[in-house]
């Protein structure tokens, strides 16, 4: 190698890290300061604990690191020069993050990540016989260039990781370069590329799974080697600001990821299990917020409903469904038909999931004693127009939320519940009265998701150049349940649930299932697919009890074989089970269900 190329000694550099960032505004002194303090109890590099403190870009780092040891910086996208990579080897190049860039008569530029490796620097040129020329690169800007000349993703970077025991003494070091430091960050890249929402890393046998959640489908990716188990949850730990010794009760932590510009936060839980412990990382985008709901996929009727609900300006609007429904995804997109430059809009989230511009986001810190019932409290008294409660999980919340409504404000919360209808029954069931239930709920979105047929193979289940299974990306299947005064009237009342569906269809609520009909009409999913995810979704269809032929809205009868739905009195007028007259002609009223009308006086 070159003396006059090789990077001079740090002990001998002009300036350190910390201070040309500061020089160069990249960072502020009190992020240094604590990026320092953090150092030293993680052993890592500066410059790594600043991206993870998101205190500065890798870039930024990049730059820097060049600017200190008189290196040029090459920016991203980066390509390979030559045929010189496969003279580098797969290994060597994914293992210390280096890649040939350039090849001039006998010199070979070289970019690295970590520059002070002169090992690497010297074991490249041993191998090509040309004279290293080393350029600084951000690590990422060099894995990704790797990906795309070399393909396979994470499953070659695992099959070129390096034995157990070099790998744990470079994780013992806390290196940067550390196998297991790779291999997260290598395992998040792979999520983010893909659109996981969720990372599942779990003991299986002597290995260490890896499953990606992709489209509401939990798939598997890799297996990572045993000596990676501990390594790579103490990892995940560090990243999370846990306690990596504590392995025998849950723990909970959270970090920032940046990927190609994109700012992601990531959730960690862990839980112990049988021979070791489980993580669990959310990956949250906080950028991708829909702007509007024509964005989420409401049909034509429905979506004029859920805007004529917004448009009142008050009431309770709930989105329905259970985990992993979209109902947030829905709740930002009402959020976003909204007027925000003439509007306090304030949201309680628990985490805060998407950034929108002009809303006021507060996250939910049940720990420190902001729970969302304590914070809706003091929110409502900062002149909101538009508070968004993330969900409603007990009764506290619920009543103040409905009584918000009732005193003129617009409320948008989510709910656990299988369709529209049931929601106003998980509210009573809660303990709301029903006085402020009828009073203060607007209506209900009921949802799911379903995956989108790939538009290249149209969903036939095995893989093409766009797609890994048939599908790409989801779309939302609804129900809306507008409350008319009829349904408010029966919800003061004590209406059943059965009985406020029917009068939910009949006010012309349609049913999940006909959503999905539309949406196979339209080619968007696959019916297999919809089976998968509603077929155990209770259906709001009018079934006659004689021969279960489909009722339509309104009807006295069964069109199919005569049999009355109701009992109805000669006049016409429905009657009710305990009734001994009929409130319009006060014919006598015969209690026998199934009597289509009392006999003539």
């Amino acid at each position: 190698m070159n003396p006059q190329s090789t990077p001079r000694n740090p002990r001998s550099t002009p300036k350190l890290l910390g201070r040309i960032l500061l020089d160069t505004g990249a960072i502020a002194r009190g992020a240094l300061t604590r990026a320092l303090r953090e150092q030293r109890q993680t052993g890592e590099r500066l410059g790594t604990t600043l991206v993870r403190m998101r205190a500065c870009g890798e870039e930024d780092v990049a730059k820097a690191l060049a600017r200190q040891l008189n290196l040029p910086y090459v920016p991203p996208p980066l390509g390979v020069g030559g045929d010189t990579l496969p003279r580098v080897g797969e290994s060597l190049a994914r293992s210390k993050t280096v890649l040939p860039l350039l090849v001039e008569e006998r010199m070979l530029r070289l970019a690295m990540a970590d520059p002070l490796d002169l090992a690497t620097a010297d074991d490249v040129q041993f191998r090509t016989g040309l004279r290293v020329e080393p350029v600084v690169a951000s690590r990422s800007a060099i894995s990704e260039a790797l990906d795309r000349a070399l393909g396979g993703g994470l499953r070659v970077f695992v099959a070129a990781l390096p034995g157990e025991e070099a790998a744990s003494r470079g994780y013992a070091r806390g290196e940067a370069q550390a196998p297991a430091v790779q291999l997260v960050d290598r395992v998040l890249g792979e999520a983010v590329a893909v659109g996981a929402s969720d990372v599942h890393l779990e003991r299986h046998g002597e290995q260490l799974r890896v499953r990606l959640r992709v489209d509401g489908v939990l798939r598997h990716a890799v297996k990572l080697p045993k000596w990676s188990r501990e390594a790579v949850l103490s990892r995940v730990k560090i990243l999370g600001g846990m306690d990596i010794s504590v392995k025998q009760r849950p723990q909970d932590g959270g970090f920032t990821y940046d990927r190609e510009g994109r700012h992601f936060r990531v959730r960690v839980s862990t839980i112990p299990v049988d021979h070791g412990e489980k993580a669990v990382l959310r990956i949250l985008d906080p950028g991708r917020a829909p702007t509007d709901l024509e964005e989420v996929g409401l049909g034509e009727e429905d979506l004029a409903a859920v805007r004529g609900m917004l448009a009142r300006r008050q009431g309770v609007i709930l989105a329905a469904g259970p985990t992993g429904s979209g109902k947030s995804t829905t709740l930002f997109g009402a959020l976003g038909e909204l007027d925000r430059k003439r509007q306090n809009v304030v949201t309680l989230e628990d985490p805060i999931e998407y950034r929108l511009h002009g809303v006021n986001q507060v996250q939910v810190r049940p720990k420190a004693g902001l729970t969302f019932p304590v914070a809706l409290r003091a929110v409502l008294r900062q002149d909101p127009d538009v508070v968004m409660v993330g969900e409603i999980r007990d009764r506290e919340t619920a009543e103040i939320a409905m009584a918000a409504a009732v005193t003129g404000h617009l409320v948008l919360s989510s709910i656990h519940t299988i369709d529209a209808p049931g929601a106003i029954a998980r509210l009573l069931n809660m303990g709301v009265p029903a006085y402020l239930v009828a009073g203060g709920l607007s209506g209900v979105i009921a949802q799911r998701l379903v995956r989108r047929a790939c538009p290249a193979c149209r969903g036939v289940g095995r893989a093409c150049d766009r797609c890994e299974d048939g599908f790409r990306g989801r779309v939302g299947i609804f129900q809306v349940l507008v409350m008319t005064d009829r349904l408010r009237d029966e919800v003061g009342a004590g209406a059943s649930t059965s009985a406020l569906r029917e009068l939910a269809v009949a006010a012309g609520m349609g049913s999940m299932a006909g959503d999905a009909r539309r949406k196979l009409a339209e080619g968007l999913t696959t019916p297999h697919e919809v089976g998968r995810v509603i077929g155990g979704a209770s259906s709001t269809r009018l079934a006659c009890a004689g021969c279960g032929g489909e009722l339509p809205p309104t009807c006295l009868g069964c069109p199919w074989c005569g049999a009355p739905r109701v009992p109805t009195c000669a006049c016409g007028r429905e009657l009710k089970g305990a009734w001994r007259f009929c409130p319009d002609c006060l014919r006598p009223a015969t209690p026998a269900a199934g009597a289509s009308a009392p006999a003539a006086p």
